[in-house]
């Protein structure tokens, strides 16, 4: 027998003060008050009984004494926690990762899978023995401990209570990792692994997880794989008709079976779309809607089977897109004159043009992009983005080079190479265009060349404290681009590019990951509302919101103590692995399988103290009843 609380020569010590102490109470006698009565002879015939008795009254007080002491021994005993040394030797430490990723969200198992897996643990828990303690962690992107590592029951359910699937995938590396870290150095290590299965292979960036001699076992949740998912969904504006926009979007059959399904598309809530596919077992199919018009701000995707059955899995038959707003750039014209620059810029409404003469530079007022036609002055705050236009002089965050003209007979000066994927090229076609002269452009080494002649770079693009910069290296009246469609393409291509407005599809953050949120870099700190509607302080560094999203839906971000800056982004699942939510039957890390989880009795608690206390509970019962019967008094 060990005593794993207090430590028997304490024991020892405190029961030898507190038994003398109840001791001497009990020899003391109890101090009588006089009292004047007359004199009766019946007072004689008390006094003879008095004494006849007092034999057995010596008895009652002395077994009264043996009830106190017996109450100071069980206490004393339940201090000490005594444990049979086999107890002793049989104690786990035990690590449980339940699983929380999208797929434990799966309604294939009622309630659903991580409500079954939460009754597992709870099993688990309520079968400890006194041995026993276990940590209870939460894994999905992150690994987060609910709990200490305690044998405590109580405990171990508050934190196993606050257990909730999310939408995101799990980090199984880093969850491992945590847990062989939780059991480093303590006795009888076990990591107990609750899922589905669907959790990748165990290697990060650090390589395969080892996780030495501690034990593994996997409780497998799950039965069927009936799902389909929507794995991609995007967005964009068409630039000449920012009403109308497109959209991309991906769905993927994860079952075994072909299945019906039908996809609606809503905009701002309402429906503008409902497509309905078959899909093969397995099979991903991309889908695109092209002129799409109705919605102004949001757009949601959804996925249901045609016979109006669900699916196992209803956290990927969702996808959200913002669709970018339709703002009026600013923009300024710095030129002396020039019909075909002012007349392009006259063709897309959502421009706010402002012409400035070169003298006139800077007009009052805040501009998104400038525009230099065949003059570069020093740029002025609140410029915005700048375009050059035959760039000239040394106020250019570039050198302008030579003048070259074209003169020679066997090749025409134009441009010879053109990155194509530039998204200021977007829908152009510039590889025939003819230019009398102009200037080699010579930019740094971060600098980008769209555009070269065989005499060197002409179309330039870059960025300087911050700014963006395009420069073209000709005077367009000296060439045949005006008279091409490509021109006022290039105009609003480039407008576009630096306002960041949506010149490629339009992606939602992922959730699982660690997002940066562009905001007001004058903010220490943003405000997040999520789709649930909670909201959370969120730090920000260096105009950048960092947060660690598992949620999909759509969210509002806003700064300052009034929200006065306030937009909206997207998160969406959109994982294949995730939705391919079949159970997997084991579990392999480090080349091991993971076992069955070991044996846990509900109701058997091998803890000496509480049935020390429960003898407590009843010596106590026991005097109660014998002092109010007079039988110890």
């Amino acid at each position: 027998m060990h005593f794993t609380g207090v430590p028997l020569q304490t024991l020892l010590q405190i029961g030898a003060l507190a038994g003398a102490m109840v001791v001497v109470f009990y020899i003391l006698k109890l101090r009588r008050r006089p009292v004047a009565v007359p004199f009766s002879k019946i007072w004689t015939r008390i006094l003879r009984d008095k004494e006849a008795t007092s034999l057995f009254s010596q008895l009652k007080r002395l077994l009264s004494l043996l009830l106190q002491l017996a109450l100071l021994a069980l206490l004393l005993l339940a201090l000490g926690d005594p444990r049979a040394a086999t107890n002793l030797v049989e104690g786990r430490n035990m690590v449980v990762l339940v699983d929380a990723s999208a797929s434990m969200q799966a309604t294939d198992v009622s309630p659903s899978r991580i409500e079954v897996a939460k009754e597992r643990v709870r099993g688990m828990v309520r079968g400890l023995s006194g041995t026993d303690r276990m940590l209870i962690a939460q894994m999905d992107a992150a690994a987060t401990p609910l709990t200490t590592m305690t044998g405590e029951i109580a405990e171990l359910e508050a934190g196993l209570a606050k257990v909730a699937a999310t939408d995101s995938t799990a980090d199984f590396p880093r969850a491992l990792r945590f847990a062989a870290d939780s059991l480093r150095g303590l006795p009888s290590p076990e990591i107990i692994v609750v899922s589905d299965g669907a959790l990748g292979e165990p290697v990060d960036a650090s390589g395969p997880v080892h996780l030495g001699d501690v034990k593994l076992s996997y409780v497998r949740v799950g039965e069927s794989a009936l799902n389909a998912a929507i794995t991609g969904f995007s967005v964009r504006r068409y630039p000449l008709d920012k009403s109308r926009y497109e959209v991309m979007l991906e769905v993927t059959n994860t079952s075994d079976v072909p299945l019906d399904v039908e996809v609606s598309l809503l905009g701002d809530g309402q429906l503008t779309d409902l497509t309905r596919l078959r899909l093969a077992a397995h099979e991903k199919l991309p889908r695109f809607y092209p002129n799409l018009s109705g919605a102004s701000k949001t757009l949601e995707a959804r996925l249901a089977l045609a016979d109006g059955k669900h699916d196992d899995l209803p956290a990927d038959d969702h996808a959200y897109a913002l669709l970018p707003e339709r703002r009026r750039a600013r923009v300024q014209v710095v030129t002396a004159g020039n019909m075909f620059l002012e007349a392009a810029l006259l063709l897309s409404e959502y421009l706010d043009v402002t012409t400035v003469a070169p003298a006139g530079y800077p007009h009052e007022g805040a501009f998104d992009v400038t525009i230099f036609d065949c003059v570069a002055p020093p740029v002025a705050p609140g410029s915005g983005s700048i375009l050059y236009l035959n760039p000239t002089g040394t106020d250019t965050p570039f050198e302008v080079g030579k003048l070259v003209e074209d003169d020679d007979k066997s090749y025409h000066l134009g441009f010879d190479e053109l990155d194509q994927k530039s998204p200021l090229l977007r829908y152009t076609s510039l590889s025939d265009v003819n230019i009398a002269r102009a200037h080699v452009l010579k930019g740094s080494q971060d600098d980008k060349v769209i555009a070269r002649s065989y005499k060197g770079p002409l179309l330039l693009q870059g960025r300087r404290a911050g700014v963006k910069f395009v420069a073209l290296g000709f005077d367009v009246r000296e060439s045949d681009l005006p008279l091409r469609m490509a021109w006022p393409l290039f105009l609003l291509n480039t407008i576009n590019d630096f306002v960041e407005e949506d010149t490629s599809y339009i992606s939602s953050f992922r959730t699982g990951t660690v997002w940066s949120i562009p905001v007001s870099s004058a903010a220490d700190s943003a405000t997040l509302e999520l789709p649930g509607g909670e909201k959370r302080t969120v730090p920000v560094k260096d105009g950048r919101a960092v947060f660690l999203g598992q949620q999909a839906g759509f969210y509002k971000i806003s700064t300052g103590p009034s929200a006065e800056e306030t937009s909206m982004f997207a998160a969406n699942l959109s994982d294949p692995h995730e939705s391919s939510i079949a159970p997997a039957d084991k579990l392999t890390v480090d080349g091991r399988v993971a076992g069955e989880v070991g044996e846990f009795k509900i109701g058997v608690r091998r803890e000496t103290w509480i049935y020390l206390l429960l003898a407590v509970l009843i010596v106590t019962t026991f005097e109660w009843l014998t002092y109010h019967r007079r039988i110890t008094v």
